[in-house]
């Protein structure tokens, strides 16, 4: 602590801390992360949550004598708080003293190709046809995308689209215009427009007219503001168990790390929803590993990133008790804890110092040589440096070739140690609560709209976890969803095109009032438009009170009313133009405004209720959408997804519902992608090679099931689906 507190004082940081510390301090919930994580000052002043001394974290990637420029100390806030804490920045420092960040906005490629087409007149759906497929794959080049990706072999492309495409290859990557950064703040001793140019954004905030890497390099010292749905899941989550049970869950006292099941869910990969280690890479990676302390999830969230992809199967093997040497005797201690393997931003700084003999701002550098554009030069100044170093050291030619090529691994991207012994502390406390606490959770996961994967695939989870989905009530719903026991209630924000004004008029009238009685006693009480009644009444909100048979009468009154009210503007209009009219015309359209009787009306069929479903929800509730196809599924002889590990090495076929893509591309550069799709019983991982994906690349929606056909792999016990063919259902 006085190493760290020496450091501080000598480069004159202590005023960046202490303002730090002022901000989270007025947040309900934050995730300090980044390198500021290795050092003990933010620990103790609670700017961050990880122990760095416990878990050995290396505090000169974050800050040493030789660095020159300032300490980034990023901070994740609930994401609906963030706006109120840079409010109070803004208030508290200044608004003399105090902007955001700029981003300078480029057109990337669909965007060029969507500007370009405008200027050619052509219609927004012809557009959109062509533009909509360039999405999910990094782009060099817009023509060469368009003539090689199989995406494209049955789109014709007449004139003037040639010469759209060619323009637009032009402007790709051209500055469009500045826009507001997500988090990025900037404060000032003095007033900020004596030290560099500043304009007001659209939504009314100054900004700084450079962007993060130039603001720094001008000496302003930026803060990371950033938003984090899960932070906003974990306090709701905790929110609600306290409510609901009085149980006050504070993981200053608990420790998740700690917690049997919490560590075996996570060994499992059983964590849909929990932050940082629910997509379908993470899970499988967790799976292969089987492994749930803290100390693994931290190399794993670390690992993950595309920079280390080369290097993952050869880490399981060697944590599974494959046989390995060390890189060289001066790294076997040092890379000990990850199996030999660079696994940390840190690693490459800790490495150079080792082997080639760098001081720790040389070490420094190169690392964040990685980080830069054009680094071609430097990065060969630096190469010759290590190479030189480590020969001084009597380091063989083939060993420090090895060492460089897995450093240069890092071109990519990975984190820091200390950023990623944060975001573990968090998955583990998510993990936690979907353990102890499953319906809140879940509840949490829904209403913050965060996480890997849509809402329908969370209510699908919820499920599996014999967790009871219950439909949107007008009693007993709330604008959020809600978990309880084991159920889960669908909130009012779900419905579509449901305002947030009318959600309040409800909740207000039904606090200060009490339960609606009856249909009438609703619409008297809160006078919502016949609209918002619609939607009420197809959402099923009123079935507790009248029953669901009720729902065509319902709607049958609301058409009246609706009726009667058009009825009665059109008479205003007709009394102000009175002078036009007898008044027998009067009478006859007073008398046409009368309630008729109501008619005999049967209840919905299954139908027009399921179709009710998705209109109002945007997924259907009442059940899974392929028990639709039983009656064209039951001929086929399909795996179900919870028994694919029955048939490892087998060529079957299984039905799935499209969950979620990722596209990759191999060392030869084809597309390929890793799908993952559910069926009622289980979710399950698929992967398309180049020869597969270029076949069915193009018929997968969200909207109907598919037959897939391959073979049941598996890797260190975890089980995906090769795919060879795929059929519409």
């Amino acid at each position: 602590l006085q190493k760290e507190l020496r450091i501080i004082t000598r480069k004159g940081f202590a005023p960046y801390f202490l303002v730090m510390w002022d901000i989270v301090r007025h947040a309900s919930r934050t995730c300090g992360r980044g390198s500021a994580a290795a050092s003990l000052v933010s620990y103790v002043l609670g700017i961050t949550h990880v122990d760095p001394i416990r878990y050995n974290l290396f505090f000169e990637r974050f800050l040493h004598m030789g660095r020159k420029d300032p300490p980034d100390i990023d901070v994740d806030f609930a994401w609906d708080e963030r706006d109120a804490i840079l409010d109070y920045i803004f208030q508290k420092y200044g608004h003399e003293h105090t902007a955001m960040i700029a981003n300078h906005v480029t057109f990337g490629a669909r965007a060029a190709l969507r500007e370009v087409a405008k200027v050619f007149g052509l219609p927004e759906e012809e557009i959109g046809r062509v533009s909509k497929r360039l999405r999910g794959y990094s782009i060099r080049s817009i023509a060469e995308t368009i003539r090689s990706h199989p995406l494209f072999r049955d789109l014709p492309l007449d004139d003037p689209w040639p010469q759209i495409i060619r323009l637009a290859d032009r402007i790709n990557g051209f500055p469009r215009n500045l826009s507001v950064h997500c988090g990025g703040v900037v404060i000032t001793p003095e007033p900020i427009r004596h030290l560099i140019p500043v304009q007001k954004a659209p939504k009314g905030v100054q900004i700084v007219q450079v962007e993060k890497d130039q603001a720094e390099a001008l000496g302003l010292v930026k803060l990371d503001i950033l938003g984090n749905r899960s932070l906003a899941v974990i306090r709701d989550a905790v929110a609600t168990v306290r409510r609901n049970t009085g149980i006050g869950i504070d993981f200053q006292r608990i420790n998740p790390t700690l917690d049997t099941k919490t560590r075996a869910a996570i060994a499992r990969g059983d964590t849909i929803g929990v932050f940082y280690v629910e997509s379908p890479a993470m899970r499988l990676l967790q799976q292969k590993t089987r492994t749930g302390d803290f100390e693994h999830l931290v190399i794993h969230s670390s690992i993950i990133r595309p920079a280390a992809n080369a290097f993952i199967r050869e880490y399981i093997r060697r944590l599974h008790g494959g046989a390995y040497e060390p890189l060289h005797p001066l790294l076997e201690e040092l890379l000990a804890e990850t199996y030999g393997i660079l696994s940390y931003q840190e690693d490459v700084s800790r490495v150079a110092m080792a082997l080639a003999g760098f001081d720790a701002a040389e070490a420094d550098g190169l690392r964040k040589i990685f980080s830069k554009k054009n680094n071609a030069a430097q990065l060969a100044q630096y190469r010759e440096k290590f190479f030189a170093g480590a020969r001084q050291k009597q380091v063989p030619e083939a060993v420090i070739e090895k060492v460089w090529q897995m450093i240069l691994s890092f071109s990519g991207y990975s984190f820091c140690k200390p950023h990623s012994a944060s975001f573990a502390q968090v998955s583990y406390e998510a993990a936690y609560l979907r353990v102890h606490y499953p319906a809140e959770f879940m509840a949490a996961v829904i209403s913050n709209r965060g996480g890997y994967y849509s809402t329908f695939a969370y209510i699908s989870e919820a499920r599996r976890m014999g967790l009871k989905v219950l439909p949107v009530d007008i009693n007993a719903s709330e604008r959020a969803y809600t978990g309880r026991g084991r159920e889960i209630r669908i909130g009012f924000m779900q419905l579509k095109g449901f305002n947030d004004a009318d959600i309040e008029v409800i909740l207000q009238e039904r606090r200060a009032n009490g339960p609606f009685g009856s249909f009438e006693d609703f619409k008297n009480r809160t006078l919502l438009p016949p609209s918002a009644l619609e939607i009420l009444i197809k959402a099923g909100a009123f079935d507790s009170l009248v029953g669901i048979e009720a729902r065509p009468f319902l709607l049958w009154e609301v058409a009246v009313e609706r009726t009667r009210a058009y009825r009665s503007r059109r008479r205003a209009q007709h009394r102000s133009a009175a002078p036009l009219f007898s008044a027998s015309a009067a009478t006859e359209l007073a008398t046409a405004c009368k309630k008729p009787p109501p008619p005999r009306l049967r209840p919905f069929d299954q139908r027009t209720l399921l179709r009710h479903e998705v209109e109002t929800l945007g997924f259907l509730l009442s059940r899974h959408p392929l028990t639709l196809y039983r009656h064209k599924l039951k001929k086929r002889c399909l795996v179900p997804a919870k028994d694919l590990r029955q048939h490892i090495g087998k060529r079957v076929q299984t039905v799935g519902w499209f969950v979620t893509g990722k596209l990759v591309r191999t060392k030869q550069e084809e597309p390929m992608e890793f799908m993952s799709f559910e069926d009622t019983t289980a979710i399950y991982e698929a992967t398309f090679f180049p020869q597969a994906y270029e076949k069915y690349c193009h018929l997968f929606t969200h909207l109907r099931p598919y037959i897939l056909i391959g073979k049941v792999e598996e890797d260190y016990g975890a089980v995906t689906l090769t795919v060879e063919k795929v059929e519409r259902v």
